[in-house]
């Protein structure tokens, strides 16, 4: 168990000192209003996702509408999605339509909202697990879309690379016609395996094969049966909207669609880079087990200068 209040420190104080980013604290925080008329488009787009029943169905559904989609398109047909990037809203919360510190908008079943309820309950008592707190994994899919600092989006005719600086977290999108593995040969993967077309400037996705894991902090568990559906399109030159269907039977009594979306930074001066991200170097990512069985960070810091008299006296 992961003290989620000194957790939630190591990654505000992260983001102060730059983290390798550039960006200030702020710039990853701030609550995102909601457009006039979004509520009832997401409303539109949940029932979309009811009705095709799974995941697979949805995709074909948007197959059949871009009659097949373009596979291996013209590199001069592609739109422009070069520059560095970062999420528009609070990576505490998964969905941008929650309010700060509310409740995810997902429909839980039974099993789920009971996880949900000891999670939040033990949150009240200081004490929260996060899986990638002690360096040891990548946060996975869909917990990506969600993760704070830079990212870049590569589209080529064969393959979109989404890149997160967080982790050095890459996802392929293979986008050459080929399917997913045979089921024989399919295992979970903490990305997936992702497919897609592109349906004039959209890019359409499915993910599957992924590994069981957590949204958020604060937020519901998913079990190794999520699946994924996503349409990635650029609405503006510094906006790229992500509208994104969660199907899970074992956790989600119906579909959990959202918009992510990411806004493309001012890079005039060309001083902002994607990093070489090692989490496990920060000195304060140093896990101690309690007897109660929760953990906590080891000789926890804010200042370099601490830092270096922890250092002197080993």
């Amino acid at each position: 168990m992961i003290r989620f209040k000194i957790a939630a420190c190591a990654w505000i104080v992260a983001l102060a000192l730059g983290a390798g980013t550039g960006l200030p604290a702020h710039a990853q925080f701030k609550q995102v209003p909601t457009d006039p008329g979004w509520m009832a488009k997401k409303a539109e787009m949940t029932k979309l996702g009811i009705d095709k029943k799974s995941a697979w169905d949805l995709y074909q559904y948007f197959k059949e509408q871009a009659k097949g989609g373009t596979i291996n398109p013209d590199p001069h047909n592609l739109p422009d999605w070069t520059g560095v990037w970062t999420r528009e809203a609070s990576p505490f919360e998964f969905d941008p339509d929650q309010k700060p510190g509310g409740l995810p908008t997902a429909k839980l079943t039974p099993k789920y909202q009971e996880q949900l309820d000891k999670i939040l309950a033990m949150r009240k008592k200081g004490i929260e697990y996060d899986p990638i707190s002690a360096c040891g994994v990548p946060p996975g899919m869909p917990r990506w879309l969600a993760e704070p600092f830079l990212r870049e989006f590569v589209d080529m005719p064969s393959e979109a690379l989404l890149i997160n600086e967080s982790g050095n977290d890459i996802r392929r999108v293979y986008t050459d016609g080929r399917g997913h593995p045979p089921k024989e040969d399919q295992y979970p993967l903490y990305n997936g395996d992702s497919i897609g077309f592109w349906d004039g400037n959209k890019l359409v996705i499915h993910t599957d094969e992924l590994m069981e894991g957590i949204y958020q902090r604060g937020q519901p568990t998913h079990s190794d049966q999520v699946e994924t559906v996503e349409i990635w399109q650029k609405t503006d030159p510094k906006t790229m909207d992500v509208f994104v269907w969660i199907y899970d039977p074992p956790s989600l009594e119906q579909p959990w669609f959202m918009r992510q979306r990411y806004k493309k930074l001012t890079n005039d001066d060309k001083s902002l880079r994607i990093r070489y991200w090692a989490c496990g170097e920060n000195p304060n990512n140093d896990i101690t087990k309690e007897k109660n069985g929760a953990s906590t960070f080891t000789d926890f810091t804010f200042t370099k200068e601490d830092d270096k008299k922890k250092g002197d006296k080993k």
